[in-house]
């Protein structure tokens, strides 16, 4: 074995084994199946990479990337499954993005908002769940509306209703999927951001992350991303290329 495949393996999976972190958060990229198991374009990734490593796999779920971040602290995992963002760049190098996802608002069917710029203004309380992409985003870029905090994405929906705010911020498509089921909501075109979803790996370990953007690179290219999210459902989202 090279000297350089040595060192992506002590990268990636010291002791023979991958420790993917996975974020039930977002439910367009890993769900939890009937079987309990995870499933998902995130986990097919992980489960894809590990046998090109021919290493062993163990999957950390997690149930907000906000939790996912935090756990690189205690060294939970080798690789996550995060959106690119300035405040995270820090601590983790990116792949490129193999899937793109648009950030926008649930509102109340009645409510007077249009737009995505409706909704920053003086007085107006938004829901987000803490540390999501968009709520780093949305913390940058907000000039007027104020943001309040919930644990998970799926708690700021329920923040949103419980406190009566104005908006949830969060994902398109879960939150059209809860439009569809509730008339008393709905969502507004349009998108304050697209979410880069990139594969991470903790800074300093340069040779696991070159390896890991190859990696994407070539199931970007081979069609590998498209094919996982179109097996779990996600017809409506496709890989940047």
């Amino acid at each position: 074995m090279s000297p350089i495949a040595q060192q992506v393996l002590k990268d990636l999976a010291p002791e023979g084994i991958l420790h993917a972190a996975i974020n039930f958060g977002n439910p367009v990229l890993a769900q939890p199946g009937a079987d309990g198991e995870p499933h998902g374009v995130s986990v097919a990734l992980a489960k894809s990479l590990a046998e090109a490593l021919g290493v062993g796999l163990a999957l950390h779920t997690y149930d907000a990337a906000g939790k996912v971040f935090a756990a690189l602290e205690h060294n939970a995992w080798t690789l996550a499954f995060l959106a690119i963002e300035p405040v995270r760049a820090a601590q983790i190098s990116f792949s490129e993005p193999y899937v793109l996802i648009e950030g926008t608002y649930l509102v109340r069917a009645d409510a007077p908002y249009a737009t995505i710029e409706d909704l920053d203004q003086p007085g107006l309380r938004l829901a987000v769940g803490n540390g999501a992409a968009y709520d780093l985003y949305l913390s940058r870029t907000l000039q007027h509306a104020e943001l309040h905090r919930a644990d998970t994405s799926a708690g700021a929906v329920e923040l949103f209703i419980d406190q009566g705010l104005d908006a949830a911020a969060g994902v398109r498509q879960p939150l059209e999927q809860i439009a569809a089921k509730h008339p008393d909501f709905r969502v507004i075109q349009g998108a304050f951001t697209a979410i880069r979803q990139a594969v991470a790996v903790p800074r300093g370990r340069d040779a696991g992350a070159a390896y890991v953007r190859d990696f994407v690179e070539r199931r970007l290219a081979e069609g590998f991303v498209r094919g996982a999210l179109l097996a779990s459902g996600q017809t409506d989202l496709s890989a940047p290329r």
